[in-house]
C-alpha cells in the first residue's frame, strides 16, 4: 500500500510560524508609524480556517501570495517547529517498521520557493522517507495517483478525494469541523491506525 503523509498541519506548524512571521515583519515593523488612514496590518486570532485572508490582513491577494512565497518563505516554510516535539522520531519510526511492506510517501501543497523551504525543513528534523511528492492545485491529481492513503490535516481534501482513496484526519483547530471516519491526534497513532485499515 502506498501511503502519503502530508507536511502541512501535519508535521510542520506551519500557521503558527505565518503568524508569528506576520507579527513580527508586518505588525511590528509597522508600529509607532504615524497612521494617516492608510492600511494597517492586522491579525484575528484564533487562525481557524487555512483561508488566510480571514485571518491576517493583507492589502490584496497578490501582497498575500508575495509574504508567503516570494520575501519569507524560508522563515516560514523552512524554519517552522514540528507540529509536536517528537514528530519526527515518532514518524521515522512508523517508516522503518512499514517500509518493507508498504511505500511511504511525503506529500506537500507547496508552489515557488516553500519547495526547497520545506526539503530545508524535512532535513533539519532528519525525515528519513525517499521520496517527496510536491503537488498544486493544477497537479493534486498527480499526487491522488501516487497513494492509496493520505494524512492530512487539510479540511478540502477531508471533504474532496478520489472514492478509491483511503483518508486519515489528523486533528487540527483548523479541521474541527470537518467530518473523518477516520482520525488521530499524534503521529504515535499512525502505525495502530493504518493497521486497521490494512
Amino acid at each position: 500500500m502506498r501511503i502519503g503523509i502530508e507536511v502541512n498541519g501535519v508535521l510542520r506548524n506551519t500557521i503558527d510560524k505565518i503568524t508569528q512571521t506576520y507579527q513580527k515583519f508586518l505588525i511590528d515593523k509597522t508600529e509607532g508609524i504615524e497612521d494617516n488612514g492608510e492600511f494597517k496590518y492586522e491579525m484575528i486570532l484564533p487562525v481557524e480556517s487555512l483561508n488566510l485572508s480571514d485571518h491576517l490582513k493583507f492589502q490584496n491577494e497578490e501582497e498575500l501570495y508575495s509574504f508567503l512565497y516570494e520575501e519569507f518563505p524560508m522563515e516560514i516554510f523552512g524554519h517552522a517547529q514540528s507540529t509536536e516535539y517528537n514528530t519526527f522520531n515518532d514518524l521515522n519510526e512508523v517508516y522503518l517498521k512499514l517500509r518493507e511492506d508498504h511505500e511511504l510517501i511525503i506529500v506537500s501543497d507547496e508552489i515557488g520557493k516553500s519547495k526547497p523551504s520545506t526539503l530545508f525543513f524535512l532535513s533539519k528534523f532528519g525525515c528519513q522517507f525517499e521520496k517527496v511528492k510536491f503537488y498544486s492545485n493544477y497537479t493534486i491529481n498527480s499526487m491522488w495517483d501516487e497513494i492509496d492513503v493520505l494524512l492530512t490535516a487539510n479540511p478540502a481534501l477531508l471533504l474532496e478525494y478520489p472514492s478509491d482513496k483511503i483518508v486519515i484526519k489528523f486533528d487540527t483547530v483548523y479541521n474541527k469541523h470537518s467530518e473523518s471516519d477516520l482520525s488521530i491526534s499524534t503521529i504515535k497513532e499512525l502505525e495502530e491506525k493504518l493497521k486497521q485499515i490494512i
